[in-house]
């Protein structure tokens, strides 16, 4: 339901009926509290305007108020993912609990249809395996969802301790459970949380599992008819991390060299631990770290936004590259299911250069069919990714499928081999963890460079070899940040009745609104532009953050060895024309 009055000061009754039942039904003191205070700063305004007083109120609680009560979290393919605090609209205790209920009762109502899959076992009760990261109330949120599953006469295992998120997708499969709860809210600002679920095949959710999981979470009456056990679950041991880093060490050869110096940092996520022993088990040296950021810190004290593509979010990493000199800098997003690498460059300011995620997809990519592709297997990327994938696997004689954006869509490829989307995501090994995975991308990438060390080479030349080759694979992105959410749709609406005849000078051969379907991909919400001159448009909203999000690629033939540096440049400047004439077109 959604509150809304002509005055700040107006508070619908039925908003302070409903908070206040809210707050009643509320497990958690903490957050309780923080509600009442709320309708006492909201009602309080109300009092002193019917007595005759416009003036005294506090109006921002009313906004505050009604903006928590503008509907329970919607739980999507994405799960559940919002800013911490008391109300519906909010993560918190009690609608984390609504959410393990509705799953819980997906998953019994699977088990009993006649039409069941594989992926849920009848007999017992689900068995449910629950990680969480080290975020605010991620271990309050991981603990009531064991309870939920427990008192439902399931099985519920917690991770041992906080670990990064290709753990919890790899437990899922190695333990033989039949779904997986994530809590973490990955690169989100450190006010968010979030809870991601998996299914018994190890994958995310995929509609009509969503829907079906949110069906649920509606019936829900109130957190106090959701029975939760008070003990019966079960808290795994160090065998379970211990088989993850024996399973990830195998992503690299046996007798490839090792001579690398890698700097790390896990800006203030669960990463660094795993990505060290992960490290050492491969035979690598342990990577050096950047000691500010090694150690979990929900508050994200250094970085602005703990997002290794977000500007900034790596300047303490080069910053200490600068001083060390190491082969390598890598970096994993908070929960670790992200990779980013930057390489020495001395043709840029500061001699160290972030990778793009599409040049990083291709090196891995690279790497990968060097050491051979086993027959039958295939390669996959996002439709938001670069296409010099599909050129490669086109040259190599390696099948390959494009998806819709996100694991979910990459990681159910048939026969999947490697799959990566350009928001450094990476899945190199599919039979271990079907998700991106940042520490097995961490081994791999040092392995290639390693490899290249000791030829002589870096990465950034097998990037011009693949560029001299297949043509200069240029891409870029950017968004716009909303306040209201429906000026996405605004935006989307005003495209889709009046799409762009030419963009930047290049007529638009072909419009293709996602939405319909396009090339036997699902419906999605996002609209698909290809110019004249093979520059590729995407714009589509994000699925876990208020924004709307621009894609743009061009490609740009390399005539000969000395042609290299002119193509890059005559790509940058044609993206920069797509951009500027994109921000325009997209401007609120």
């Amino acid at each position: 339901m959604s509150y809304t009055s002509r005055h700040a000061a107006d508070v619908p009754d039925d908003l302070l009926v409903a908070a206040r039942e809210w707050a009643a039904d509320d497990p958690d003191p903490v957050t309780r509290d923080e509600l009442l205070a709320i309708v006492a700063a909201a009602e309080g305004a109300v009092l002193r305007r019917d007595e005759g007083a416009t003036k005294g109120g506090d109006p921002a609680a009313v906004a505050d108020l009604a903006d928590r009560f503008t509907g329970l979290l919607q739980f999507g393919t994405a799960g559940l993912r919002g800013a911490l605090g008391a109300g519906p609209h909010r993560m918190n205790r009690a609608v984390v609990i609504r959410a393990a209920a509705g799953l819980v009762a997906h998953l019994q109502e699977a088990s009993a249809s006649p039409l069941r899959g594989d992926s849920v076992a009848p007999q017992d009760g689900a068995f449910v395996v629950i990680g969480r990261d080290a975020r605010y109330n991620s271990d309050a949120f991981a603990i009531d969802t064991a309870a939920v599953v427990t008192a439902a006469g399931g099985r519920a295992a917690l991770l041992p301790e906080p670990l990064p998120t290709p753990v919890l997708a790899f437990a899922i499969r190695h333990l033989g459970a039949d779904a997986g709860v994530m809590v973490t809210a990955s690169h989100n600002p450190p006010q968010d949380n979030g809870y991601k679920v998996y299914l018994g095949d190890g994958s995310q959710i995929v509609p009509p599992s969503d829907a079906q999981i949110a069906a649920q979470i509606d019936r829900v009456a109130s957190v106090a008819s959701v029975p939760r056990a008070e003990s019966g679950w079960e808290v795994l041991g160090d065998e379970l991390l211990e088989a993850y880093l024996d399973a990830v060490s195998g992503v690299v050869g046996l007798d490839t060299p090792r001579d690398l110096r890698v700097l790390h940092t896990s800006l203030h996520g669960v990463g660094d631990t795993t990505v060290r022993r992960a490290f050492e088990r491969a035979g690598f040296a342990a990577p050096e770290t950047v000691g500010s950021q090694a150690e979990p810190d929900p508050d994200f004290p250094t970085v602005t936004f703990p997002n290794p593509e977000e500007d900034g979010a790596l300047d303490a990493a080069l910053a200490a590259a600068r001083e060390s000199g190491p082969d390598l800098v890598i970096a994993n997003d908070p929960d670790a299911d992200r990779c980013a690498v930057a390489v020495p460059d001395g043709d840029v300011d500061g001699g160290w250069r972030l990778l793009r995620g599409d040049e990083l997809g291709a090196l891995l990519a690279s790497h990968l069919i060097m050491r051979g592709v086993p027959e039958g297997r295939r390669m996959a990327n996002s439709i938001v990714s670069s296409r010099l994938l599909a050129a490669m696997c086109r040259l190599s004689g390696v099948a390959h499928e494009e998806t819709l954006t996100g694991f979910k869509w990459i990681a159910r490829v048939d026969d999947l081999h490697y799959g990566y989307e350009e928001a450094l995501g990476y899945c190199v090994a599919p039979d271990l963890v079907r998700d991106k995975d940042g520490v097995s991308a961490a081994l791999l990438i040092a392995e290639l460079a390693a490899i290249l060390k000791a030829e002589g080479r870096t990465l950034l030349d097998v990037l011009d070899d693949l560029h001299r080759q297949l043509g200069v694979h240029a891409t870029d992105a950017f968004s716009i940040r909303v306040e209201d959410l429906a000026d996405i749709g605004r935006i989307m609406a005003r495209l889709r009745e009046t799409p762009p005849a030419e963009v930047a000078g290049s007529p638009v051969a072909s419009a293709e609104d996602l939405s319909a379907g396009a090339g036997g991909l699902p419906p999605t919400d996002g609209l698909r532009y290809l110019l004249d001159d093979d520059s590729r448009i995407i714009v589509r909203p994000s699925g876990t953050e208020p924004k709307l999000k621009v894609y743009l690629e061009a490609i740009e033939p390399v005539a000969d060895q000395d042609d290299l540096g002119p193509a890059r440049d005559r790509a940058a400047e044609r993206l920069g024309r797509v951009r500027a004439a994109m921000e325009s077109l997209t401007a609120l």
